[in-house]
């Protein structure tokens, strides 16, 4: 096997414009942080992009930042912390819970894979802040698409297609993503001891009030202790996150108290312990603890998810908590079997969805759909596209589809997960 380290957009282009004229397949990667995701890949070389990193721009006033698609995002993080700035949609690292390092996911991994974290509601996905690409198709062709200002109109908006690719449509070489001021102030009010049903109804009410919420996440009894240190306890806690301006805060803060007084005990938490509980929501930290049991992530109407939970309960030994008002479910399967076609039946039987395994032994993720399978008419749509992008299938090859030649790109609703 061979190795390829580019360090330049030119290097990389040559590379996979040999892959090309060779039908030779490449495995991308950046820091392998997401290796584990998708069927398992059986390619002679790697393209690894670890060393195509830096940031290449960086305006506060103006809300920009470029950088090569390989800059580790702890690095970016922290360059937008120290101005007070973040990446809004606050993307998820999936290191931990497939068994790796934390800060290991790289700029570029973070749009081909459109992550997300509990901000979701409010600030979208990868895909809603991505500002501009550069990128190789499987083709060996440079192509851009966007641009580096907010406001750009440059045609078809191909950024945005990059989204949860997963690398099988082209190799990110720069990518430019618009940033957000940090909120001054962070507060989550945590419900105590409320059961599935009752947590559910207090955030859809949560959300349709006037306190700005800005997440909202369920953990079950138990499921708690495993976030910020066990500092919540074992107690089930369904949590609201607000955040803002000092007095903006309090004054929502209250708003919340007075109209979920009635639901059950109430806590106020903030400062480092709401940061760190959610991260470890983001993170599906309560999930983190072995690989041996496979992890799914399910995205679905939140008023549906813990009914759906249930009835899988009852066929199955699963542990669960929820993220987005309920609309994402994060699934462990306690005795090892993937139970794809029961999960897909039941999300199929209680509105629809998408189901994505996450976490596996390669062998059940080489016999199993990891990733939603398509309604025909999209996975044709898909198939296009590769044919487009790719069409000799030397990017990242069966990695979403087990048919040479098809693609299937991931479901732009169901965010990072697929």
């Amino acid at each position: 096997m061979t190795t390829f380290t580019p360090s330049s957009a030119a290097e990389t282009l040559a590379t996979v414009a040999w892959a090309a004229a060779e039908d030779s397949p490449l495995e991308i990667l950046g820091h392998g942080s997401k290796r584990g995701i998708g069927r398992p890949l059986q390619t002679e070389h790697t393209l690894d992009l670890s060393k195509l990193s830096g940031v290449t721009l960086y305006e506060p006033a103006e809300l920009v930042l470029s950088a090569k698609a390989g800059t580790p995002l702890a690095e970016i993080e922290t360059l937008l912390a120290d101005n007070g700035q973040q990446l809004a949609f606050e993307p998820l690292d999936y290191g931990p819970l497939l068994g790796g390092e934390k800060g290991k996911g790289t700029i570029g991994g973070v749009l081909a894979a459109n992550l997300c974290g509990p901000r979701r509601l409010k600030a979208g996905a990868a895909r809603d802040h991505i500002l501009g690409i550069a990128a190789v198709s499987g083709r060996g062709e440079a192509f851009k698409s966007g641009g580096r200002v907010v406001k750009n109109v440059t045609g078809y908006d191909l950024s945005k297609l990059m989204a949860n690719s997963w690398g099988t449509l082209a190799v990110l070489t720069d990518v430019t993503f618009k940033v957000l001021p940090s909120a001054e102030t962070e507060v989550t009010l945590a419900l105590r001891g409320l059961l599935d049903d009752h947590a559910a109804a207090a955030m859809a009410l949560a959300l349709g009030s006037s306190a700005e919420v800005s997440s909202t996440a369920h953990l079950p009894e138990r499921v708690a202790a495993r976030v910020a240190g066990g500092s919540l306890g074992s107690a089930a806690a369904t949590l609201l996150r607000v955040e803002g301006f000092g007095p903006s805060v309090a004054y929502r803060i209250a708003t919340l108290k007075d109209l979920l007084g009635n639901a059950g005990p109430l806590e106020e938490i903030s400062g480092e312990i709401s940061r760190s509980v959610w991260r470890d929501v983001r993170d599906c930290a309560p999930f983190a603890d072995g690989l041996e049991k496979p992890v799914w992530r399910v995205s679905m109407a939140p008023a549906q998810g813990h009914q759906m939970v249930l009835a899988l309960r009852m066929q199955a030994a699963v542990d669960a908590f929820y993220d987005w008002q309920g609309g994402l479910i994060w699934l462990r399967m306690e005795h090892g079997d993937p139970e794809a076609d029961l999960l897909r039946g039941l999300v199929r039987q209680y509105g629809g969805g998408h189901a994505t395994l996450v976490r596996a032994a390669p062998s059940h993720r080489a016999a199993v759909p990891v990733f939603e399978p398509q309604v025909p008419q999209l996975a044709a749509l898909s198939a296009k596209l590769k044919a487009e992008f790719d069409p000799k299938n030397i990017l990242n090859p069966g990695r979403m589809a087990p048919a040479a030649g098809s693609a299937t790109l991931g479901p732009a609703t169901e965010g990072a997960a697929s």
